[in-house]
């Protein structure tokens, strides 16, 4: 990489400029669910239709593929699985077996990810290297441990330099893995939260460079593709809501005023005792489970905007504006609590306690770099994708994605110590495909319970230390940045357990 040129900083001035006279959905355009838009909203909260395992397998076909579909009151071109937006939701128990027949309807190669569940990353398992073609299909096998954590994952594709549209398009889904020790609840609510920008005929919106460098944000955020549903309880209840952020860029600073709200989990797992909250955050990825206690009276589930860095250090003045939180919160649902007050669930048993690995030994430590430059080989071209000529460079160790070249390698059975260092301007939420980590130190604090995700956030010129144990599978895989265009223009790197 090397240092901006005065050419290159008034390029990607003009870049920037074209994109905001252009009104184009991401960081230069003010994201809400407001009227503006010529959406409508408010109808109830519907779900995904559920597919449950039986017997301790799961089977279903799954066809990723362009759907005609109502959103907020129009019609809108996307892509989704079986043509739902969220695809079904999976709902599962450690030790069952799903197998899904992948079939791409598709103009460009996809492949699927199961993001979060522990499973080999072999063979037709969570494989991120198979790559279906279009017109194609593919038989997937994912065998979960008898002791996976239970919680909240999620599915989509992963075929790199398609990722991030293809997750902006329309194609994600949710996996529940059933609790051995169910919580008691009124309702268990699965919640996909996701952006989407479509053009005044509903058709996906063209996504610019600028977009694409900081990663896209959709003109509307919704809620199991709908656009600010509606939920209704009585007083005294107790929801279970797992959210996803289903986002290929956003972040979500959750909030929910006039109720009780308990984080039970987060990614994966669950804390042995819930904690009281008034927010929480989402990076990209991410997914946490909350308790509510309804009050009576009606809330609003908001999403205020996440300062994730800015570009202005590495452009030394030569766009402003660019990824700086403003305006107000999105409104993603509310909650009309009435009526009578309804029975007590009775008290929330503790979870398990959680593994902490910083009793363990460390076999190996390493430094991972996430750095962003401009690439060396732009000269007047401004194209975007990894590659020669993209006007960006996105590296881990300096280096761009090669899926033929082995970056990383751990021993199966050990736990490795990973500092993951943000040279950059910009937050970067990193993603490890398999195993999960459990954060040591974040910034110069110390993580003094344990805590794990898949999803990591490290803030812009900032580091993390986390704790991998590279247990139960071996073969390779994949890490990368969770703002998925970054990690489609590079910024992710193989990892092989042997």
């Amino acid at each position: 990489m090397r240092p901006l040129t005065r050419r290159q900083l008034l390029a990607l001035g003009a870049v920037g400029a074209g994109a905001a006279a252009a009104g184009g959905a991401g960081l230069w355009l003010t994201t809400g669910n407001g009227p503006g838009f010529g959406y409508t909203g408010g109808e109830d909260l519907a779900e995904p239709q559920v597919l449950a395992s039986r017997g301790g397998v799961l089977e279903l076909d799954l066809t990723a593929a362009p759907a005609r579909i109502q959103v907020g009151g129009r019609e809108a071109s996307v892509q989704a699985f079986n043509g739902s937006l969220p695809g079904p939701t999976l709902r599962v128990r450690a030790g069952d077996t799903i197998r899904i027949t992948m079939r791409n309807g598709l103009q460009a190669p996809t492949n699927l990810h199961v993001h979060g569940l522990h499973v080999s990353p072999q063979g037709n398992s969570d494989n991120p290297f198979v790559s279906i073609d279009p017109g194609g299909s593919f038989d997937y096998e994912f065998t979960l441990p008898e002791d996976h954590p239970p919680g909240t994952y999620w599915y989509h594709p992963h075929r790199h330099g398609h990722v991030a549209g293809q997750v902006a398009a329309g194609l994600y889904g949710a996996i529940v893995v059933e609790d051995p020790d169910p919580v008691p609840v009124t309702r268990d609510r699965v919640m996909v939260v996701s952006d989407l920008s479509l053009d005044a005929s509903g058709n996906l919106a063209e996504v610019d460079q600028m977009q694409q460098m900081m990663g896209r944000e959709g003109q509307i955020v919704l809620v199991n593709g709908q656009l600010r549903p509606q939920l209704r309880a009585a007083p005294r209840e107790r929801e279970r809501w797992r959210i996803i952020n289903a986002c290929p860029s956003r972040y979500l600073r959750l909030a929910l005023e006039g109720q009780g709200v308990r984080l039970l989990s987060r990614d994966l797992g669950r804390l042995p005792v819930p904690e009281d909250v008034t927010e929480v955050v989402l990076a990209p990825g991410n997914r946490v489970e909350l308790l509510v206690d309804t009050r009576g009276g009606s809330s609003t589930l908001t999403a205020a905007p996440v300062d994730r860095g800015s570009m202005n250090a590495m452009m030394s003045g030569a766009m402003r504006g660019d990824n700086v939180p403003g305006g107000d919160p999105v409104e993603l649902l509310t909650l009309a609590v009435s009526g009578s007050a309804g029975t007590d669930p009775g008290p929330v048993p503790e979870g398990q306690p959680l593994r902490d690995l910083r009793n363990e030994p460390v076999t190996a430590a390493r430094t991972l770099d996430f750095a962003m430059g401009m690439n060396g080989n732009m000269s007047g071209g401004m194209g975007m994708g990894s590659g020669q000529g993209t006007m960006m460079a996105f590296t881990i160790n300096g280096r761009e994605f090669d899926p033929e070249r082995l970056d990383e390698t751990a021993a199966a059975g050990t736990v490795e110590e990973w500092t993951l260092a943000n040279s950059s301007p910009m937050d970067h939420p990193i993603h490890l495909h398999v195993w999960p980590m459990q954060i040591i130190q974040d910034g110069g604090r110390d993580v003094t319970r344990p805590t794990w995700q898949d999803v990591v956030n490290v803030p812009a010129r900032s580091q993390v230390k986390v704790r991998v144990a590279f247990d139960d599978f071996s073969g390779r895989t994949v890490f990368h940045c969770h703002i998925l265009d970054h990690e489609d223009q590079g910024m992710m790197a193989t990892v092989q357990a042997r």
